[in-house]
């Protein structure tokens, strides 16, 4: 699956959304390089691109909240990659189910 992905358009990036494969919530949206969507496909643990501290993390780490790899569907432009995943515990660092809780509408 790797190379099917095109990382061209963000600088080796590519969006990813998360999402319970239970319950069709949206856990959260991160990124990926290549190197982390081998080791989600290796492992079926979620890794990700941190843009910030420019490694890549192992969901769950630190909090052993992991993220389990069920299915990977790449969009239309093979830019973006929807996981359903199960998840173990809260997604989000703020110990909300989801990262996304903050309704601006």
């Amino acid at each position: 699956m790797a190379d099917k992905v095109n990382f061209e358009k963000l600088d080796g990036l590519v969006p990813v959304i998360v999402q319970d494969e239970s319950t069709g919530a949206v856990l959260m949206q991160a990124f990926m390089n290549r190197e982390a969507l081998i080791l989600t496909l290796e492992t079926g643990l979620m890794h990700y691109w941190s843009r910030t501290r420019r490694r890549i993390w192992l969901k769950g780490e630190s909090s052993k909240h992991y993220s389990l790899l069920r299915k990977a569907i790449l969009d239309c432009d093979n830019d973006a990659i929807l996981f359903k995943v199960r998840q173990i515990g809260p997604c989000c660092h703020t110990g909300k189910y989801s990262c996304f809780h903050k309704p601006i509408l």
